[in-house]
């Protein structure tokens, strides 16, 4: 990158909280792969929030924080952090989101629920392309050769952009040393089987409270979907699309409407 040229913007926030081990990997790989090519700014929640989706928080205002590390951290949702930060809490729009390293997969049915995925989701909807990106085991093992393919794909993304390169992107990395990964697989979502029910438990006060349930096992793990690609060893990754609309229902709505 010549001299003159400015450093490309990335902004990182996560679901897992801004000291978490998978986004301080991250910026560590991308520094040392891309140096000053890049200038980075982490945005991300005060404390886990995982599963909090793309919920905005519209009830009270947000604070943010500076952390020694530099890093900012909101007293909010993961959707919270890219929001505020590409609306007004930077002095300019960032050129990459990235969210994650995620502690643990988010493939499938996932996707909807992720905390990871939201945040990249809501850079996505704000007009700047987004990566998602989890480790799909618990524990870090292997975080930092995830955080090493990670780095070699935004990389890739930046030095080689895609025809549209406005994107979502949803990436999983099985947890294998760098040496074990068999390679990259573009995938679809699979599914997974309905969630294990809620687990019953009582307060001190014997008040019956309950625990949401384990997620389903993988239902749709065939070739081709993201969960057959990690478990082969691939890291996958997904084009995410957000419209919603059930185009091939229509037709059947507009019968169903026209019923005497």
């Amino acid at each position: 990158m010549s001299s003159n040229t400015p450093p490309i913007r990335i902004l990182i926030s996560n679901d897992d909280g801004y000291s978490a081990p998978g986004i301080i990997a991250l910026q560590d790989a991308l520094k040392a792969r891309l140096g000053s090519r890049i200038s980075i700014q982490v945005v991300a929640p005060e404390q886990d929030r995982s599963g909090a989706s793309n919920s905005l928080t519209l009830d009270r205002p947000l604070h943010v924080r500076k952390a020694a590390s530099g890093s900012l951290y909101v007293n909010g949702t993961p959707t919270d952090c890219v929001h505020v930060a590409i609306t007004g809490l930077l002095p300019e729009k960032p050129d990459l989101v990235l969210s994650g390293i995620n502690n643990g997969a988010n493939m499938g049915d996932d996707t909807i629920y992720s905390g990871t995925v939201a945040a990249a989701m809501e850079g996505f909807l704000l007009g700047v392309p987004a990566i998602a990106f989890s480790l799909a085991g618990k524990g870090h093992e292997n975080l930092a050769a995830a955080a090493v393919k990670a780095a070699e794909l935004v990389d890739h993304f930046l030095q080689s952009p895609l025809p549209q390169p406005h994107v979502l992107l949803n990436v999983n990395i099985p947890p294998l040393p760098l040496a074990d990964l068999r390679g990259v697989k573009v995938t679809r979502l699979g599914k997974r089987h309905h969630a294990e029910p809620v687990i019953p438990t009582h307060t001190p006060h014997g008040e019956t409270v309950y625990w949401i349930g384990p997620a389903g096992k993988a239902k749709d793990a065939g070739e081709g979907t993201d969960f057959h690609a990690v478990a082969e060893g691939y890291v996958s990754i997904t084009a995410l699309q957000i419209d919603l609309t059930h185009t091939e229902r229509a037709d059947d709505l507009r019968q169903w409407l026209s019923r005497a």
